[in-house]
């Protein structure tokens, strides 16, 4: 992940270990108000909650999340493992690619229930895209990065063709890469439309959210680490790129923008803070109403560290963030946070259908359900 992690050497290896501690209280319910999260209870008010689902993975942590829809899903985690069910979670199939076990997989983005792309992260050949269109079954390694200096953190794509892949700062700027063949070859982009990286600057592979998309062009990159906790925004597929000022802390290795979300080119929010568990985490979130330009604190930030966030699908200000600590929800886009969950969970994504995901430490995965 960038690491989760410390200076650029000593944090490159601590950066790869779980951040924070697993929360040892049971999986509470989640109440959302009708009138605020749209169709999440639709037919009156109603109680959704996050329902645990066996994933038979234990010794797994899952920082990388897919959501097709309600019935299916792609899971990344340690130990070179993914998963997928295509019944909801009530049955999981280890679908990882073989010889694998020596690689983290931080980020997945499925298309369907046959195709997707996985990223392992991690410096010089640790760096390694695979994609498979027969639901895992088989897979292609598509790309093995060969620079001792780069370390690939997220992926993102913009349709089935058309995607990214970013580095931390390779030679004092981040490094993309971009495939139109849906992950089946890459091409690294020029540098010279990318700002200079801060001292210290990278990204966080925390959660698979430290580079999202939204529409056919408008990408984002969130960082770490340097003076500033910055998010960069391109409206030209990764070819150009303007950074913005975030009010999330920073000036930290540990410190930064670990997870994006945005619910179209122009709103969207921004989550992280200090993941080290003895640490608190002030003003762990933002928002932007101008597609990434300028960034506001939240008016009541999320109590603690989170590593990723997801609009809740039909709904213009509801969104969830999760983190090692809880769960947080918003219902007035991203202004103010409350949390409704003390389970641990790293990632969540969330799908039209209303099929919303969450994935995290010890193989944990939920669906929310009514």
């Amino acid at each position: 992940m960038r690491r989760l992690g410390s200076t650029r050497r000593r944090g490159r290896t601590g950066r790869l270990v779980a951040a924070g501690v697993a929360c040892g209280a049971a999986l509470a319910a989640l109440t959302v108000p009708t009138a605020e999260a749209g169709q999440l209870a639709q037919g009156g008010r109603g109680t959704v909650h996050w329902e645990a689902k066996n994933s038979g993975t234990p010794q797994v942590r899952f920082r990388g999340l897919s959501a097709v829809d309600r019935d299916t899903a792609w899971l990344a985690g340690t130990a070179g493992t993914v998963l997928r069910t295509t019944d909801g979670g009530a049955s999981w199939r280890n679908v990882s690619p073989p010889g694998a076990a020596d690689l983290q997989f931080r980020d997945v983005e499925a298309f369907d229930a046959r195709r997707a792309v996985v990223l392992a992260i991690g410096e010089g050949e640790a760096s390694r895209v695979y994609r498979t269109d027969d639901g895992g079954a088989t897979w292609t390694e598509s790309f093995r990065n060969t620079d001792p200096k780069a370390f690939y953190d997220c992926l993102a794509f913009f349709d089935r063709r058309h995607g990214l892949a970013m580095s931390d700062p390779v030679d004092g700027r981040f490094r993309i890469l971009s495939t139109s063949d849906g992950g089946r070859s890459w091409r690294e982009l020029p540098a010279d439309g990318m700002p200079a990286a801060l001292d210290g600057e990278a990204g966080f592979a925390a959660s698979g959210q430290c580079l999202v998309t939204s529409g056919p062009r408008d990408v984002w990159l969130a960082t770490g680490g340097g003076a500033h906790a910055r998010v960069l925004h391109s409206a030209d597929r990764g070819l150009t790129w303007r950074a913005a000022d975030t009010p999330i802390p920073a000036a930290d290795p540990a410190k930064g923008v670990f997870a994006l979300a945005f619910r179209d080119r122009t709103h969207g929010l921004a989550v992280g803070g200090d993941y080290r568990p003895d640490q608190t985490s002030p003003q762990a979130a933002a928002v932007t109403a101008d597609g990434g330009r300028t960034w506001r604190p939240a008016a009541t930030p999320p109590p603690a560290y989170r590593s990723g966030a997801a609009w809740l699908p039909h709904s213009r200000g509801a969104a969830l963030a999760v983190g090692p600590t809880g769960t947080d929800l918003t219902t007035d886009g991203g202004r103010t946070w409350r949390t409704i969950d003390t389970g641990s969970y790293d990632t969540v994504d969330c799908t039209a259908d209303l099929g919303c995901w969450a994935a995290g430490e010890k193989g944990r995965v939920a669906r929310l359900e009514r």
